[in-house]
C-alpha cells in the first residue's frame, strides 16, 4: 500500500461500519496500540480478496463465516454475521453455511478418532 494512497483510520472505520455495521472492537483496540496493524490487516485482506477476484462478495462472506466458525473466532463470527446481515444474504444460506461447518467438524472428530477405532477392533 502506497503511503500517499493510505486511507485514514477513520476512513477505514467508516468503510467497516458501512459493510459490517460496526468496527470490531479488536480492530479498534489494535489500532489504539499500533495503527500499523490496521494497515497490515488491510494489506492481507487485499491479498486474500482482491477487487477482481474469482468469487463474488456473498460467497466470500460465507466462506469467511465458515472459516471463523471452524476456528472458533468469536470476533470474526460476529463481524461476518453482521456483514451477512448488511449484505442481505438469505438466512437459508447463512444457516446452510453453519450446517456445513457443523458437519465438517463432526467428520473431523470421526477422522481424528481413527486410532481409537483401530484399537477397539484389535480386541
Amino acid at each position: 500500500m502506497n503511503p500517499e494512497q493510505k486511507p485514514s483510520v477513520e476512513q477505514v472505520f467508516g468503510m467497516m461500519r458501512k459493510t459490517m455495521g460496526s468496527v470490531p472492537s479488536a480492530i479498534e483496540k489494535a489500532v489504539a496500540v499500533d495503527e500499523g496493524l490496521l494497515y497490515e490487516h488491510l494489506h492481507s485482506r487485499a491479498y486474500a480478496m482482491p477487487n477482481e477476484g474469482a468469487l463474488d462478495e456473498e460467497t466470500r462472506t460465507l466462506i469467511y463465516l465458515a472459516s471463523a466458525l471452524a476456528a472458533s473466532s468469536k470476533a470474526c463470527i460476529q463481524a461476518m454475521a453482521n456483514k451477512a446481515r448488511m449484505q442481505g444474504i438469505a438466512p437459508e444460506k447463512v444457516l446452510e453455511t453453519v450446517r456445513i461447518v457443523r458437519f465438517a467438524l463432526a467428520t473431523k472428530v470421526l477422522g481424528d478418532a481413527e486410532p481409537v477405532f483401530e484399537a477397539l477392533l484389535k480386541k
